[in-house]
């Protein structure tokens, strides 16, 4: 190329240092999630019996947001040493009974 500008191709160079930083961060944020996620797939394997996993991802393909919720709740739980032992079924149906929201009962009288 005949005589590019030197400000132009500073400022090429910034760009592409800037690019590259942000791409960096990038895969180190991946990273971190990554072992976020393999680290609670860890404790829940640890607290939840077969019945309670199975229910759980069930749940999470209707309701993932509660899923998460309760998945959050049951770490937080573990790893402050306030859950007692394993969390079967039913205490799984308890907890999601607690974390639901009541739904209001409609009632249509005709007169």
């Amino acid at each position: 190329m005949p005589d590019e500008d030197p400000e132009l191709e500073a400022l090429r160079q910034k760009r592409l240092a800037q690019l590259h930083m942000q791409e960096q961060q990038q895969q180190v944020m991946n990273e971190e999630q990554s072992r976020a996620d393999a680290q609670k797939k860890t404790i829940l394997r640890k607290v939840l019996t077969v019945d309670a996993k199975e229910r759980l991802g069930r749940l999470k393909l209707g309701y993932p947001d509660l899923a998460n919720a309760i998945e959050n709740q049951l770490i937080l739980l573990y790893q402050s040493g306030r859950l007692p032992g394993p969390v079967d079924d039913q205490t799984l149906k308890r907890l999601l009974s607690q974390v639901q929201p009541q739904k209001r009962e409609i009632n249509i009288v005709r007169k």
